[in-house]
């Protein structure tokens, strides 16, 4: 069963192999063929001389590393005060928070431009947030959305949950207010949820096309993901050098995919030892 998905799963990304390899008169032909009857490397090269892939893979990373970093920490404190501080209202305002989870991202995509948009004493706006561009076609559009989520706040309060209120007892016992406690003894201990959050909060920033799209005007902001849009012409798509950029782009996430899972899995036996 398991080898039966692992096919499935892994033949779309054996023809994306395959077709970068082809060149442009074997792919328009009418019969299919995986293997390539003239294997042309050169594809490769060609994709990645059409634009300044240099800067589109630096906006990606960029943008990406620091919306990971930020939304590493602004969801585990959200989680962290959620999970183990008392306060009035807590829980409604844990429930307006799970909205989110349950609302489109693409139905708030207006309403964010507009905040962008109209953003005071930014883009030449005055203070009223009139007269200039705010933050559209900067990395502040692209990065401050992106700092924290409902998914995350809820997947790190569920985490910190499991945790036993006598180390909350210990901090208080030797003095730590709760911010000393997330410091110095939750965060510590959330290798598993961190791990988890940074590979899938970096799989969606890096891959997403549709913010980008809407937040930038210029060839200078775009990410990678717009950048594969140059190879549709007016009259049909560059599919070899279309498929050679794709793979490209993908080496990245892997990297962090499989240095993450390392750490996923560390993060998960070594709670098991602790408990």
């Amino acid at each position: 069963m398991l080898a039966v998905i692992g096919i499935v799963v892994i033949f779309p990304l054996l023809v994306v192999l395959t077709t970068s390899l082809k060149p442009a008169s074997e792919v328009k032909l009418s019969q299919f063929s995986l293997l390539p009857h003239v294997w042309q490397f050169r594809n490769y090269v060609v994709a990645m001389s059409a634009g300044k892939w240099g800067r589109y893979f630096f906006n990606s990373a960029f943008v990406t590393v620091i919306s990971v970093v930020g939304s590493l920490f602004f969801n585990s404190l959200a989680g962290y005060s959620f999970s183990r501080l008392q306060f009035k209202g807590r829980q409604a305002l844990f429930i307006f928070f799970l909205i989110g989870v349950m609302v489109p991202p693409q139905s708030l995509l207006i309403p964010q431009f507009i905040i962008m948009h109209n953003m005071p004493l930014a883009g030449r706006n005055n203070l009223f947030g009139h007269g200039g561009t705010g933050f559209i076609n900067t990395y502040w559009a692209l990065i401050l959305p992106q700092l924290s989520g409902s998914f995350g706040i809820f997947l790190c309060r569920q985490f910190y949950l499991n945790f036993p209120w006598a180390l909350d007892d210990a901090g208080r016992i030797d003095g730590a207010g709760a911010l000393m406690r997330y410091l110095r003894i939750f965060l510590p201990m959330s290798g598993p949820v961190l791990a988890t959050l940074t590979v899938l909060k970096t799989v969606y920033v890096w891959n997403d096309f549709f913010y980008p799209l809407i937040m930038t005007n210029s060839q200078d902001m775009q990410t990678v993901q717009l950048a594969l849009y140059a190879f549709h012409g007016q009259f049909g798509v560059e599919w070899e050098l279309l498929m050679a950029a794709t793979l490209v782009t993908i080496v990245p996430v892997l990297v962090v995919f499989v240095s993450m899972q390392r750490y996923f899995v560390q993060g998960i036996a070594n709670q098991g030892i602790k408990g």
